[in-house]
């Protein structure tokens, strides 16, 4: 009795653009369906497209994967750095007489494609070097190798989201495993990759779903163990096409700089094509605990943006205050209008626990904690400009005398206003709107309360100052 390999999975991009959202979830789902079942997730380059991969491109996947955590158990493997293990298996499939050389032309092939488009048939290669010697051809006539597919019966894939699917094997022709300038064609390289990096299980896409018939030849010509398939849906934008950027960030690094929480989307992802029952808002931990493949479903996903700004808004009042506060803090260094001095940043720390209360995003929580590191005169939107009517002017001139003795704390200045409130006949709101735009600049912020205590006293008067002497 053989014991059960560990199971391996592997998420496998091609370096020749951004890693896209579509790209994540798959690298998601393999990062968690290794760890729920105690294996490995592995990461593998596809850069044989030597003309469009760029180290640039390989290094934004790479830190899209670590900005989302998915880290993988071993350094990544570089298709490229594996061209000669490549071509060893290409030759010994030759050897074994389960491939052969192809003499055939470009022009010979670009005929064949012509002619089969024309009488309505998918184009494919005829088969004509399949049993003829290699000797019938010009002595120095270049070839590719293909491989010797097998023309009756069908080759089926049990795969474990789409369920059976086969192709009958008339429907597919000798694929070039070696292309006539001796390098490996992908879907080749591909295999040879998978079975020596001992992948058990690989999900992906399931627009691979029909490559996935020819690299199982490959596999059986080989006589090596199949892993496990998983053809997960693609994920489609609101209108049911092909998520593109009209429908709005694509990339993962865009929904970074968007302000966008990596457990937030990370979280959405998951709920997109896999579900557990009714649990929406999951850690780390309990996606791992509950994640398989079962709950996978087959039909394409819908990217919902208001749905993952509305999970990220959650995720965002759940998060770390100081994480929060360094992160806003970074954002803001970019605008030249503020003055983020030690002072400012301890204001921005302080109130991070009421800020966060109305953001959605990062780039919302940094737009509300601006004002704390803006310098005086303030900008005022429109209606805080409204606000500050004469009469509400010498009110917070007359209030600016009573908190120049209040005890500065949340609790202080609270019973403050409303003793002021109450002294000069006012409601709490009419004093508290005046002065939360002349500490703002806008009709909206934290509690008014808790602002005060950010900015501290001496900031706090200079700010009533500036507007009821003007």
């Amino acid at each position: 009795m053989t014991d059960t390999p560990r199971i391996r999975t592997r998420f496998a991009p091609s370096p020749t653009g951004l890693l896209h959202i579509g790209g994540a979830r798959t690298a998601l789902f393999n990062f968690l369906f290794a760890r729920h079942h105690g294996g490995e997730f592995l990461l593998r380059i596809e850069d044989t497209d030597r003309a469009r991969s760029t180290a640039e491109a390989t290094q934004v996947i790479l830190d899209g994967l670590a900005w989302l955590g998915l880290t993988a158990d071993a350094p990544p493997v570089y298709q490229t750095s594996r061209e000669a293990r490549h071509r060893e298996v290409a030759l010994q499939l030759l050897e074994q007489g389960n491939a052969y050389r192809c003499f055939a032309t470009k022009e010979e092939l670009d005929q064949m494609r012509a002619e089969a488009i024309a009488a309505g048939r998918p184009p494919r290669y005829d088969g004509r070097w399949r049993d003829r010697d290699a000797s019938e051809a010009p002595e120095g006539t270049p070839f590719a190798i293909r491989l010797r597919a097998p023309r009756e019966g069908a080759t089926e894939v049990d795969d474990l989201v789409q369920g059976t699917v086969r192709v009958a094997n008339a429907e597919l022709d000798d694929m070039i495993i070696l292309r006539s300038d001796g390098t490996p064609t992908y879907l080749h390289a591909v295999v040879v990759d998978d079975h020596d990096m001992g992948i058990t299980h690989v999900i992906r896409g399931d627009d691979h779903l029909t490559n996935t018939f020819r690299q199982i030849q490959i596999y059986h010509a080989m006589g090596w163990e199949t892993p496990r398939f998983a053809h997960i849906p693609l994920i489609h934008g609101a209108d049911g096409a092909k998520l593109s950027k009209r429908h709005g960030a694509v990339s993962v690094l865009e929904f970074e700089r968007e302000g966008f929480l990596p457990e937030a989307l990370c979280n959405y992802l998951l709920r997109l094509g896999w579900g557990h029952g009714d649990a929406e808002i999951l850690s780390r931990d309990e996606a791992i605990s509950l994640f398989d493949l079962d709950g996978v479903g087959r039909a394409a996903s819908r990217m919902d943006y208001a749905k993952l700004t509305h999970l990220n808004g959650v995720w965002l009042r759940q998060a770390d205050d100081a994480r929060l506060a360094e992160d806003v803090i970074r954002r803001l260094s970019e605008n030249r209008d503020l003055t983020l001095d030690d002072t400012a940043k301890a204001r921005i720390q302080l109130l991070m626990p009421a800020l966060k209360e109305r953001a959605k995003t990062l780039v919302e929580l940094a737009q509300s904690a601006a004002f704390l590191a803006r310098p005086l005169p303030l900008p005022f939107e429109p209606k805080a400009e409204a606000q500050l009517t004469e009469e509400a002017r010498e009110m917070l001139a007359a209030l600016a005398e009573k908190l120049a003795d209040t005890e500065f704390t949340a609790a202080g200045v609270d019973a403050a206003l409303r003793a002021f409130a109450e002294e000069s006949g006012k409601k709490l709101g009419q004093v508290a709107q005046p002065l939360r735009a002349a500490l703002t600049g806008s009709t909206t912020s934290p509690p008014i309360d808790a602002t005060l205590a950010a900015l501290g006293r001496t900031e706090a008067l200079a700010r009533i100052a500036a507007v009821s002497h003007s």
